[in-house]
């Protein structure tokens, strides 16, 4: 969440965001000479050979992205919802889940259709909140997608694969249900799922405890950077040795009264009623707000060396990633964009990437007034020249999934990657002047990635950047 992004409860970082002690530190050296396709170095304006920071080379270490789920406002097919970005779809509608009529925002990103046939058995489809489910569902799909569906999965050491899959709200109906009931009818009609369906670490819990993975386990809940601190943990419990698969990424599942209601409450909202459509509107002059949207996006992650042993398909790098906070305000982002720009330089310093290798960013760009033109102001920052960079804004289209925002728009960065094709920004009719990239207006654009990054930001001042690349042997 951006243009309200900050938060005064802010708990420590928990061990596993810690980078391993043994890692080397790289120096990110620029030069005006434009970098030879994802090579290890480059060639200065001076014709002297420089060294680009250092990449990780060892196959315990390097993390590779095997699979891919989403439960999304598009369906639950990759593909399908890759081919719905690149066609510049907008999922938005009108809420008909409840009756809204009564609140200033009366639409959002609502997944209508939704099964969960074949990954959720009936007992649990109509006791589990929207948001295990989906979580679920995208976790099971994703492994299918690693080749780890079914009984394939007894092939590896599950003492050695976890989950990390967060959220920002949790269970948020299973909780409004009960308030709801404690009100009126008393404490005796609070179901005894109130507490285990609501906490936010129950989707991971629930995903391991079906599939019988023992690994690191737990959620993060950043807010709307969620999923993206999701992906940096998981990520260094493989490269540490702890683990050698992850099932991790975001789920959310909060347009109910509730959920809508505190986001008005906020003012954080657009109200265009009469066109929800064209309501996401991020860098466009007439922005008033984000959209809500809900679902879940989830990515395996192996190390190299265990995806290389089973035969898996690989179907991109994670090089690195990077978390910090602003420590600032509890919704708005800083003015000097301080903490976006460092968070940048430190996933690129984790990556092993120089700004002159990143030609491709999704951005956050949730639409909102002063988020937007924060974000553009930090990464301008890190990349001293925007002619090669192209930048998106996946959330035009499906909305502001919250902590599951991230994994959604990684899944949308690696099918760039994948495809060769990026997704428009739609919904862009005037545009402010300071946003001088191409932001991929209205029409999908073919384009050839070196590095992508994605960027994820919270209430609370949380801040994630996360980078990836095609992968090459």
């Amino acid at each position: 969440m951006q243009a309200l992004q900050s938060s005064s409860l802010r708990a420590s970082p928990p061990n596993p965001l810690r980078l391993p002690s043994n890692r080397q530190s790289h120096q990110i050296i620029t030069t005006n000479a434009r970098p030879l396709r994802r090579h290890r170095s480059f060639i200065s304006a001076s014709a002297s050979t420089v060294s680009a920071p250092k990449r990780e080379t060892d196959p315990k270490k390097r993390v590779v992205i095997t699979g891919m789920g989403l439960v999304s406002v598009f369906g639950n097919d990759v593909d399908a919802y890759y081919d719905k970005l690149l066609s510049g779809e907008s999922g938005i509608s009108l809420i008909d889940r409840f009756d809204a009529s009564k609140f200033p925002t009366r639409f959002g990103g609502q997944i209508r259709g939704f099964s969960s046939e074949g990954y959720i058995d009936g007992k649990n489809e109509r006791r589990l909140d929207d948001c295990l489910k989906y979580c679920i569902v995208a976790g099971k799909k994703a492994l299918e997608s690693a080749n780890l569906g079914g009984d394939k999965l007894n092939t590896i050491d599950k003492r050695k694969a976890g989950v990390l899959v967060g959220t920002g709200m949790g269970g948020l109906t299973v909780f409004s249900e009960g308030v709801q009931n404690l009100i009126e009818k008393g404490h005796r009609r609070i179901s005894p799922f109130f507490i285990p369906y609501a906490i936010t670490n129950m989707g991971s819990a629930l995903l391991a405890i079906d599939l019988g993975l023992m690994g690191p386990n737990y959620s993060i809940s950043t807010a709307c950077a969620t999923s993206n601190y999701c992906f940096y943990a998981a990520a260094n419990h493989i490269r540490r040795g702890e683990a050698d698969m992850m099932i991790a990424g975001g789920t959310e599942a909060a347009i109910i009264p509730i959920g809508l209601g505190g986001f008005v409450a906020c003012r954080a909202l657009s109200q265009r009623n009469d066109d929800p459509q064209t309501a996401s509107r991020p860098w466009d002059k007439a922005r008033d707000g984000f959209v809500m949207g809900e679902g879940a996006g989830v990515l395996v992650m192996e190390s190299l060396e265990h995806a290389m042993k089973r035969g898996a398909p690989i179907v991109a790098e994670y090089l690195g990633g990077a978390v910090n906070c602003d420590a600032h305000h509890m919704t708005d982002p800083r003015a000097d964009g301080l903490g976006v720009s460092s968070c940048i330089e430190r996933c690129l310093e984790d990556a092993g990437v120089s700004p002159e290798e990143v030609n491709y960013i999704n951005a956050h760009a949730t639409s909102t007034l002063a988020g937007d033109l924060a974000e553009i102001n930090a990464i301008k920052k890190v990349f001293k020249s925007t002619s090669g960079i192209k930048i998106n804004a996946t959330k035009s289209m499906i909305g502001h999934c919250l902590g599951a925002a991230g994994g959604l728009e990684a899944i949308a960065t690696v099918k760039a990657i994948n495809t060769g094709w990026l997704h428009p920004s739609i919904n862009q009719f005037n545009p402010e002047q300071a946003v001088d990239f191409d932001t991929v207006p209205n029409e999908k654009k073919q384009h050839e990635v070196d590095v992508a990054i994605s960027n994820s930001f919270g209430f609370g001042g949380h801040n994630s950047v996360v980078a990836f690349s095609a992968f090459k042997p």
